[in-house]
């Protein structure tokens, strides 16, 4: 550690810090780039197919969930579908918006394994006020 080693110090730490996969990861932008929404909150997708994921230990439950193939890049993502009986309201080719459910890190919630998104209005009607029976399913 000489006088003048201040900036061989800078550039090994610099080196390191790509080791690092947090670092790697914030620098490169992996994040927004294998993230099916991207920058936005919420996304608009057409359902293909509804279907039962049995939650992880030690519940027994099976969640409902939908399979949504988004219109902005055509990827398909699985959404989880909240709200008692709220799987009734959605039918196939349905338009729905989906958002992020809010686990930790941008994984899965709960005991719902590998489900990220969640359903929050279809065919432009939110989806807990259809459940509540405030207003009834718009036609399309």
């Amino acid at each position: 550690m000489g006088l003048f080693n201040a900036k061989k110090l800078i550039k090994d730490r610099a080196k390191s810090r790509w080791k690092k996969r947090s670092y790697k990861v914030r620098k490169l932008k992996l994040k927004e780039k294998s993230d099916p929404l991207g920058r936005s909150a919420q996304a608009k997708g057409i359902v293909i197919e509804k279907f039962q994921k049995e939650a992880a230990q030690p519940n027994s439950a099976m969640r409902k969930c939908c399979k949504v193939q988004l219109i902005k890049n055509g990827i398909q993502v699985g959404a989880f579908i909240p709200g008692n009986l709220a799987q009734k309201f959605i039918d196939e080719h349905d338009e729905v918006i989906i958002e992020r459910i809010g686990g930790k890190q941008g994984r899965a919630k709960g005991d719902i394994r590998g489900i990220r998104f969640q359903v929050i209005k279809v065919n432009d009607q939110p989806l807990h006020r259809l459940v509540s029976g405030a207003i009834e399913k718009g036609r399309r």
